[in-house]
């Protein structure tokens, strides 16, 4: 039985999502503003959740409809049988994104849904279901545009970008969404040596790793919100699990190099790498920028260099991507390096001709990712 879905994404990653989703076995793939359409089975949207990398949640729509205003909203609400996807022992939460002339205030809106559901329960079962913002059984997601609201199920939970490895993080952290993204936009071979000079907490580095040793995000994570939905196939979803797990190859196809010149981010990144279980298969050094060798003849960098929103500020960010810049020139011929870069001032002083130009936003922050081929 097949069923629409709709991947929730980072602003500008659909095409890369997109890609991705056709690569799990998702049908009639069809990109939107942040987010992706798909068709798939009850295998899909576990596969999907489990493998997907570039992705924040996978909502399941269960009705769509016009909505002028709060009255007919609820109206609307109360029309479902709810009691196909909630008893009143389980716990609930209702969030909404957008909005129109008479809901233009989400947190009105997704109260509006809610008082429509526990009044539903109250009438049929005498109780109702609790609120529960951190850890709910249900997440009911709310999407109104223009006078059209879809109702969905979150099927994720928290977002997917989490993956239960990050306990520590450095102070502009990259979301491992965003970094998986990147290594798919830079076209990273697996077989290719990569490295990361300014690697922070080591999200870069670990997502290489991760995709290179072919191990599903989702198996770190604790659970994931389809667990509780009704028509929940638990064999289906163990069957999954030991796929993936078995799935995972025991080294690296090519070395994968972090380093970063505070030795205390990274110490985070090896404890980052070790809930992982892969501290031992990617080599993090302390090194400062200026002493940086080339560790092989030729590979990929990838990073993410400070650009002034929130470490450091620009004058001394100046020197630095200098600094990248004579590294790449002096260091790395036979490299191909990619520079994620918020500041167009601070790109120009890298003094390298960029090869190609591509438009990212790391948060609402519009980015530029820079590919320098170093012949």
């Amino acid at each position: 039985m097949n069923s629409k879905y709709f991947a929730t994404v980072q602003r500008g990653l659909e095409p890369v999502a997109a890609q991705e989703l056709e690569r799990l076995g998702a049908k009639e793939v069809r990109p939107d503003f942040t987010g992706v359409h798909f068709v798939g089975d009850r295998t899909t949207l576990y596969r999907v959740n489990l493998w997907a990398r570039t992705i924040f949640k996978v909502l399941v729509p269960i009705q769509e409809f016009d909505c002028p205003n709060s009255d007919i909203l609820y109206q609307e609400v109360q029309k479902i049988a709810w009691d196909e996807y909630l008893k009143p022992n389980n716990t609930l939460a209702v969030n909404c994104t957008g909005g129109n002339q008479k809901l233009n205030h989400t947190h009105f809106t997704a109260l509006q849904v809610k008082n429509a559901i526990v009044d539903q329960q109250r009438l049929k079962f005498g109780q109702r279901s609790s609120i529960d913002l951190h850890n709910p059984d249900l997440t009911i997601n709310v999407h109104i545009h223009q006078d059209r609201c879809t109702l969905s199920l979150d099927s994720s939970g928290t977002s997917l970008h989490r993956r239960g490895y990050r306990q520590a993080m450095g102070a502009a952290p990259l979301k491992e969404t965003l970094a998986a993204a990147l290594l798919d936009m830079a076209e990273w071979k697996t077989n290719t040596p990569f490295l990361d000079p300014f690697c922070g907490s080591g999200t870069l580095p670990i997502e290489a790793a991760l995709k290179a040793l072919n191990i599903a995000p989702g198996l770190f994570r604790p659970k994931f919100s389809f667990q509780n939905f009704p028509d929940f196939d638990p064999q289906l979803w163990e069957q999954l699990l030991k796929e993936a797990q078995n799935s995972r190859l025991s080294e690296l196809p090519a070395p994968i190099w972090g380093s970063d010149r505070d030795p205390h981010i990274l110490a985070q990144a090896r404890s980052n790498a070790q809930r992982c279980g892969i501290e031992h298969q990617i080599k993090l050094a302390q090194t400062e920028l200026s002493q940086l060798e080339a560790p092989a003849d030729c590979g990929i960098i990838i990073c993410n260099p400070p650009y002034g929103e929130r470490i450091g500020e620009t004058k001394e960010l100046g020197t630095l991507y200098k600094t990248l810049g004579d590294v790449l020139k002096q260091r790395f011929t036979g490299w191909t390096a990619f520079v994620l870069t918020g500041n167009k001032e601070l790109a120009k002083k890298v003094g390298l001709k960029a090869a190609r130009r591509i438009p990212v936003f790391n948060g609402a922050l519009a980015c530029t990712l820079l590919k320098y081929e170093l012949y």
